[in-house]
């Protein structure tokens, strides 16, 4: 049963590929394996972009949803702490404090399907229809109206894959990758016939596959090289697919867009930036074995949270803080000016530590970090407290990247994009 009627009218689809870098897109373009999106290079335009700051999917899909950044909608990461204490919450889909792109379309009585968007859960009623991607715990909160549970466990739509098996059992990876993309289309395939003004499919196989085997892109003997550029030749296709629909539909490629959220590259250090707090003199903790910044001494004056920020323990904001208000500009450019000097064999590992105060604007700026450190690439910032080395690794191969985004479009629309900037661009398209 159709949830809308269908008629013409003026329409906008977006393909969201998850952490898909500019370059490889480039590369795959070149080698053949990408044959849909070497045309639409030709057609359009091939942005490279700028991601949000820090360069991770909640933040900055809700960039790219309200138009806007962390100090407007107040989404600083995945993780947060409670206002006024030490404990640890995980913000959501309830916590971004402005309207989103399909909520402006909605006030026009304009309809939206929107399908695997991240940072959506728990979903919100719109006008339209709404499939949340992750990080979404249940079925029956990810989708609005409830009436589309039933037919998406019907195709057997699955919202992410077990990212914990994945990263240890590469055949699991495969398989997953496999399930979750046939489950992307046929969700579109499902609601593509309904009537809508804006229509979204984000995919998100591409981060998993590039977190836990970059190295099967970076080097052509690996024993998945094959299997990579297959997947992502499957993504191609699904994208003529849509794109091709899309263009029937309405008679040109106006109005499609495909972007990514952030860019990916391969992992050569991983950077514990709490251990280094504390080996610089910066942060103590209580106990040798922390859980938390929970544990953290009050002689403190700044420590970490994933993946890139940083936090003065200030006695303003925190309940042991020991950091006063005209400490704090000293204390900031002292950080940035060490960690800007931070280097591994000799090598430079901080492109740029960016003060929040100059990088957010907006009521809630207060509530984010103080600095954020931006890695070069190939040097992964990572919060946690229980390294006791500044450098290490783990079992991940790729980590995101923050200037290396791409974003499609049938115009050319400058060489100083930003993801918060998108929405404005598709809201365009409407007037």
């Amino acid at each position: 049963m159709s949830i809308f009627k269908r008629k013409k009218k003026n329409r906008v689809c977006v393909i969201g590929l998850d952490g898909v870098p500019h370059p490889l897109l480039q590369d795959l373009t070149a080698q053949g394996v990408m044959p849909r999106f070497a045309e639409l290079i030709s057609a359009g335009q091939l942005h490279r972009m700028k991601a949000s700051l820090p360069e991770i999917s909640s933040v900055s899909w809700t960039d790219f949803m309200t138009g806007t950044n962390s100090g407007t909608h107040g989404i600083f990461g995945f993780t947060d702490l409670k206002e006024g204490s030490y404990d640890l919450r995980f913000p959501n889909f309830n916590d971004v404090k402005t309207e989103t792109l399909w909520g402006r379309l909605g006030k026009d009585k304009k309809m939206s399907i929107i399908i695997n968007q991240p940072s959506t859960y728990p979903a919100r009623r719109i006008e339209g229809a709404l499939i949340s991607g992750f990080v979404a715990i249940e079925m029956s909160k990810a989708v609005y109206p409830f009436s589309l549970k039933p037919r998406l466990e019907k195709i057997g739509y699955e919202i992410d894959i077990d990212t914990f098996r994945a990263r240890e059992d590469h055949e699991f990876l495969w398989k997953e990758l496999d399930r979750t993309l046939i489950g992307r289309e046929k969700a579109w395939k499902m609601l593509w016939e309904e009537d809508w003004d804006f229509f979204e499919l984000v995919i998100t196989g591409t981060d998993r596959l590039q977190h836990f085997l970059w190295e099967a892109y970076a080097d052509p003997g690996h024993a998945d090289h094959q299997r990579f550029l297959d997947y992502y030749h499957r993504i191609d296709g699904l994208v003529q697919r849509i794109s091709g629909a899309f263009e029937q539909l309405t008679g040109s490629l106006e109005g499609l867009y495909l972007l990514s959220d952030h860019g990916f590259t391969g992992i050569r250090q991983e950077v514990y930036l709490n251990a280094w707090l504390k080996q610089a003199g910066y942060l103590s903790f209580s106990t040798p074995e922390p859980k938390g910044i929970e544990s953290i001494e009050p002689k403190s004056r700044a420590f970490a949270m994933d993946p890139n920020r940083i936090y003065l323990h200030t006695s303003d904001r925190y309940p042991n803080g020991s950091v006063s208000g005209a400490q704090k500009a000293g204390l900031k450019q002292e950080l940035k000016t060490q960690l800007e000097g931070l280097t591994y064999e000799g090598e430079p590992v901080v492109e740029e530590v960016f003060d929040a105060e100059a990088i957010y604007s907006g009521p809630f700026v207060s509530s984010g970090p103080d600095l954020i450190v931006l890695g070069r690439h190939g040097f992964d910032m990572k919060g946690s407290v229980k390294k006791q080395e500044t450098f290490g690794r783990t079992i991940l191969q790729g980590m995101h990247t923050y200037d290396d985004a791409f974003f499609w479009a049938s115009q050319n629309h400058g060489n100083d994009l930003r993801i918060s900037g998108l929405a404005e661009i598709i809201l365009r398209h409407f007037q």
